[in-house]
C-alpha cells in the first residue's frame, strides 16, 4: 500500500502541487451540501458488502445522524466490517446518543482523544481529528468537510449549510484507504494499549476508474505538518490569472497571507469567499481585522450571509481545485488533523468554480474599501480585540512566536 505523497514545493505551476504528487485515473464528483452528499453516502453504505471506515468531526444525535447510523448498523448486520473514529470534542453527544446503539449492532467505534473536560488552550487537547473521510469496499471514497449532522441550521432555516464533498473512485483511493487504516490502528493502540496487525478485508483495484489527477493531501503532527498549507502556497505562488478560496474559517498567518498580497500585487485576480453569518463571533471578528490589509492589496471580499458557511475550497487558474475538511486558520493548518483532495482538471475546476461563483451571486455581499472604511468604531475595536485575542491565544497554545 502505497505512503501518501507530500507535494514538493519546487518548480509548481498554477496546475499542481508538484507533479509527483499526483495519481492518474481518478473519477471525481463534486456533491454540493449534505443534500448531495447524505444521500450518495446512504447508497454506498447500503451497497457495502465487504469493510467500510468511516471518520468525522461531529456525529450528531439527529435525523441525520440517525439516518446515518441506522445505514452503519444494517451494514453490520449483515457482515460488513464496519469501523467508525469519531472525534471526541465534535462527538460528544453521538457518544452519549448514537454510539451505544452502533456498538449494539456490532458496529466497531473508537473515539479520538475523548473529552471528559472542557476543551482547554492546552495544545493536545486542541489536536482534534477534523477530518471528513468514509472509504466502502476499497471502491468508492467520499472526501471533504460535511460533519454527519443535519444541513439546516437555526437561524437559517431557509437554505442549507454551504459545504461541499467529492466522491471519488480510482488508484487515489490507495492512499486515502492507507491513511485511515493507519490511524485506526493508531488509536485502536492508544484506547487499548496493543498493537493492531489486522489486514484490510478489501484491496484498492489499480486500474483507472477515469480519467483526472488526483492527489490525496494530510495535516498531522508528525511527516505532514505543512502539507496541506504547503500546497496552497504552491498553487498560489504559481497563479497567473485568478485564485478563488471559500473558506468557513479564515485566520491566515503571515505566510499565507503574504502569498495573496503578492498574487494580487502581481496582476492575479484575488477572490475570498467568507463567512457573513457566523458561528464563532470571535473569529469572525478576529479575521475581519485583516480585511483592511487585503482589501488595501486588491483582494476582492465576499461574505455569505444567505447560510452558515462552512466550505473549505479553492480553485486556481481553472484547474488547480482542491475540497477537503482544513480551514485556513490556526486550527486546521497547525494542529487538527486535516485532510483534503487536490485535483488537476479543467472541468472540474470548473464546475467548482462555477458553483462558487452562483454562491457569491445569490448569498453574498461583496465589501469595497470605502465602505469597510466607513464601520462603525464599536465594530472596528471589536476587530481589533478579537485579533489580540486569538493571537494570544495561538501563543498560550504554544505557536505564537515560531508561526
Amino acid at each position: 500500500m502505497g505512503a501518501i505523497v507530500r507535494p514538493r514545493r519546487a518548480h509548481c505551476r498554477a496546475g499542481g502541487a508538484g507533479v509527483s504528487a499526483f495519481v492518474a485515473g481518478n473519477a471525481v464528483a463534486l456533491l454540493e451540501n449534505g443534500q448531495a452528499y447524505f444521500p450518495a453516502l446512504l447508497e454506498e453504505i447500503d451497497a457495502a458488502a465487504r469493510e467500510i471506515f468511516l471518520e468525522t468531526y461531529i456525529f450528531e444525535d439527529d435525523a441525520t445522524g440517525a439516518q446515518i447510523a441506522a445505514a452503519l448498523g444494517r451494514a453490520a448486520l449483515r457482515g460488513v466490517r464496519v469501523n467508525v473514529l469519531v472525534d471526541g470534542f465534535g462527538g460528544r453527544s453521538f457518544v452519549r446518543g448514537l454510539m451505544p446503539r452502533l456498538l449494539a449492532d456490532g458496529v466497531r467505534v473508537l473515539i479520538y482523544r475523548r473529552e471528559l473536560k472542557a476543551l482547554s488552550l492546552r495544545r493536545h487537547r486542541l489536536r482534534r481529528l477534523h477530518r471528513k473521510l468514509v472509504v466502502v469496499d476499497a471502491r468508492v471514497a467520499f472526501v471533504g468537510g460535511i460533519n454527519i449532522i443535519d444541513d439546516y441550521d437555526r437561524g437559517a432555516p431557509a437554505h442549507p449549510r454551504f459545504d461541499y464533498a467529492l466522491r471519488v473512485e480510482g488508484p487515489v483511493l490507495t492512499h486515502i484507504l492507507a491513511a485511515m487504516h493507519r490511524l485506526w490502528r493508531l488509536v485502536s493502540w492508544a484506547s487499548f494499549r496493543h498493537r493492531s496487525d489486522e489486514a484490510l478485508l478489501a484491496r484498492v483495484a489499480e486500474r483507472p476508474a477515469g480519467h483526472l489527477r488526483a492527489a490525496f493531501v494530510i495535516r498531522d503532527n508528525l511527516r505532514h505538518r505543512r502539507d496541506i498549507e504547503d500546497a496552497y502556497l504552491d498553487a498560489i505562488a504559481g497563479a497567473r490569472h485568478e485564485v478563488v478560496i471559500a473558506c468557513a474559517y479564515f485566520f491566515p498567518g503571515r505566510r499565507f497571507r503574504q502569498a495573496l498580497v503578492d498574487a494580487s500585487r502581481r496582476g492575479v485576480k484575488v477572490v475570498l469567499l467568507l463567512q457573513g453569518l457566523v458561528d464563532h463571533p470571535v473569529l469572525a471578528a478576529a479575521s475581519r481585522a485583516l480585511y483592511p490589509h487585503l482589501l488595501a492589496a486588491g483582494i476582492r471580499l465576499h461574505e455569505y450571509h444567505r447560510s452558515y458557511l462552512h466550505a473549505k475550497v479553492a480553485v486556481v487558474d481553472g484547474r488547480w481545485a482542491t475540497v477537503g475538511s482544513s480551514n485556513i486558520d490556526p486550527f486546521s493548518l497547525l494542529l487538527a488533523r486535516e485532510a483534503n483532495l487536490v485535483v488537476d482538471d479543467a472541468g472540474f475546476a470548473a464546475r467548482l468554480r462555477a458553483s462558487l461563483g452562483e454562491a457569491m451571486a445569490a448569498g453574498a455581499t461583496e465589501l469595497s474599501p470605502p465602505a469597510w472604511r466607513r464601520q462603525r468604531l464599536g465594530r472596528r475595536l471589536w476587530s481589533w480585540l478579537a485579533y489580540q485575542f486569538v493571537r494570544l491565544a495561538i501563543g498560550v497554545a504554544g505557536y505564537g512566536r515560531k508561526h
